[in-house]
């Protein structure tokens, strides 16, 4: 589930009582203290082994605790800890596959809406937000680039790909090019890669760069390194995504307050960000838990975004999951994210 815990692992003891610690703080949203934690059934210790080991979590950057209260919640440590070791995932109830295989089965012959469905799909069953993306084109080609010079470091870049369709984008330097080095660089990219598809553009210009990297020709290096930097932001055509249910979040009170959901819808309208997010599990196996500052945006520091790639034959074609607090029921949650995503290929493929 993305990135292994890397930190040394309680004992048995302590991964007990932080299973325990989580899946209390998930279900009712309040810190945990001692005192609630010596009357799980589950927990068969003192009050004072149970500080003590309370304690230890902390130290070891698993726990913390908020000013207002004695009680503990997890850091994104340990929901990370919890997430890769110490969860007990929970297969999806028969009647809530019942129900994603007939919303999917029902517009599978209209994509936009397939998608459109799956999107709710997932808000309604998780009470978060739902978001797939709509499945790429087989192959999207680079046809033609230009560089135009721009003040303060900046580059306007125009792409051309499949033919029609047109990408603009302000590309920020580390330097100042000439429009004589951006000139060349144009021709570097249109002479050596057009008809080419845009990953292999990307691939090939990052092989070129590490060729260069050690070079006396540093004006080469730099030419390549501002095309790759070009090329890396470049959007296939048709990579949208559809969004359902952001309103769910404003249910849980970590979120909940205006400015952090001004930022949060912020976010969902910047189409970039969240495509970005996305992309980054195109080529996962399986389902991806991006925690906290795990996905790489501030704004997303308090949430959890949980993904899957979807295929069609074997082709990766897309990415669907769910975006909610960093107090979310993973066992839930990561299960169903998971039957989704097949499902959803189950109908992609036998459209197709």
């Amino acid at each position: 589930m993305s990135a292994e815990a890397s930190n040394p692992l309680p004992n048995d003891r302590g991964q007990q009582l932080l299973r325990v610690l989580i899946q209390r703080y998930i279900r009712d949203g309040l810190p945990v203290g001692s005192r609630t934690l010596s009357k799980d059934p589950g927990l068969d210790l003192s009050p004072a082994t149970i500080r003590n080991v309370m304690s230890d979590l902390e130290e070891m950057g698993l726990v913390s605790a908020p000013h207002t209260s004695a009680g503990r919640i997890p850091t994104p440590m340990g929901y990370r800890l919890f997430v890769d070791t110490l969860v007990r995932y929970r297969q999806p109830r028969d009647r809530d596959i019942r129900k994603i295989r007939k919303r999917i089965s029902g517009d599978a012959d209209n994509p936009g809406a397939l998608i459109s469905a799956v999107s709710s799909m997932l808000s309604q069953l998780t009470s978060m937000a739902g978001v797939v993306s709509v499945p790429r084109p087989a192959l999207a080609t680079l046809r033609q680039i230009e560089f135009l010079p721009l003040s303060e470091n900046r580059v306007l870049v125009i792409l051309v790909v499949n033919d029609r369709e047109v990408q603009n984008r302000i590309l920020h330097t580390d330097r100042d090019y000439t429009a004589s080095e951006l000139q060349q660089a144009q021709n570097y990219i249109n002479e050596n890669y057009s008809g080419t598809s845009l990953n292999e553009v990307r691939e090939r210009l990052l092989s070129d760069l590490d060729s260069t990297r050690d070079s006396v020709n540093q004006a080469m290096h730099d030419i390549i390194a501002v095309a790759q930097l070009a090329m890396d932001g470049a959007v296939d055509p048709g990579t949208e995504y559809s969004l359902a249910g952001e309103t769910n979040l404003m249910n849980f009170a970590e979120l909940s307050d205006i400015e952090t959901l001004r930022k949060l819808f912020d976010a969902f309208s910047r189409k970039r960000l969240i495509l970005d997010l996305l992309n980054r599990s195109i080529h996962a196996d399986g389902v991806q838990v991006f925690i906290g500052e795990e996905s790489g945006y501030k704004i997303f520091d308090d949430c959890s975004v949980v993904t899957a790639p979807y295929h069609v034959d074997d082709d990766t074609v897309g990415v669907l999951g769910v975006i909610g607090p960093t107090r979310m029921a993973y066992d839930r949650v990561v299960p169903i994210v998971d039957v989704t995503a097949r499902l959803l290929e189950s109908a992609l493929s036998q459209k197709n």
